[in-house]
């Protein structure tokens, strides 16, 4: 693809990057575009080239999904770095932790903490057929595992997911 055709497609895919991004980033939409950011200059710089093995929206997704983890791993040695260091300090005294109020009456935070009680693939395969409207093939893809293990995914996660939120609403009806 040339640039220009890549630019396009990049643009009308935005929306639904900055989704997975978010997704791929736990939530944090700082984070999230920070890394849709570096996807978009790895794909225009060149270093994530499009060879039209699969729909481009799916290679798009799985250049995110990378970019994120590599976030990630890079945050994760940050901190790990950062404890080494703070192991070395004198102790303090620990600070009280703060308490959270969560508002659990909508049925959009009821269904994302569904969401997020489910193993990270079995979400990630939901994810990308309810919500980026994927075929089960495309979003294996995307998450680099085999048709048949994005099948079992899908299904496990559709059959844990409707448990989570049944039992949720029967201890919601009975408050």
């Amino acid at each position: 693809m040339r640039e220009a055709e890549i630019r396009k497609a990049l643009e009308r895919h935005h929306t639904a990057s900055y989704g997975w991004a978010l997704h791929c980033c736990d939530g944090n939409p700082g984070e999230a575009e920070d890394v849709l950011q570096m996807a978009y200059l790895e794909v225009l710089d060149g270093k994530a080239r499009f060879a039209g093995r699969s729909r481009f929206r799916t290679w798009l997704f799985s250049v995110i999904r990378n970019t994120a983890a590599g976030q990630r791993r890079k945050r994760h040695l940050r901190a790990a770095l950062l404890l080494r260091r703070a192991e070395e300090l004198p102790q303090r005294r620990p600070t009280e932790p703060v308490d959270r109020v969560l508002d659990h009456g909508t049925r959009q935070q009821r269904l994302r903490q569904a969401l997020d009680a489910l193993p990270r693939r079995q979400r990630e395969v939901l994810l990308l057929t309810f919500y980026h409207d994927m075929t089960i093939a495309a979003a294996s893809e995307t998450l680099g595992i085999s048709l048949g293990s994005g099948r079992t995914h899908y299904h496990r996660g559709k059959e844990r997911l409707r448990a989570i939120l049944d039992a949720n609403m029967d201890g919601y009806e009975s408050h």
